[in-house]
């Protein structure tokens, strides 16, 4: 790692992640809180749908 300078790191695995959660946050920062309930909401929908999809497909193919 002689290649790296002093100021370069290596990242984690979940640094991507973790900044894809501040960006969400400094997003949805300035709005109202009916707002962000109804876009966690839809978020919340999409989610479970797609975790019903997955478990679907799962249990077709096990037959």
């Amino acid at each position: 790692m002689d290649g790296f300078g002093p100021g370069q790191t290596l990242a984690s695995k979940w640094d991507a992640a973790y900044g894809v959660v501040v960006f969400v946050r400094v997003l949805l920062g300035s709005l109202p809180g009916w707002m962000k309930w109804i876009i966690g909401s839809l978020l919340a929908v999409v989610d479970l749908y797609e975790g019903y999809r997955w478990w679907r497909r799962r249990e077709t193919a096990v037959r």
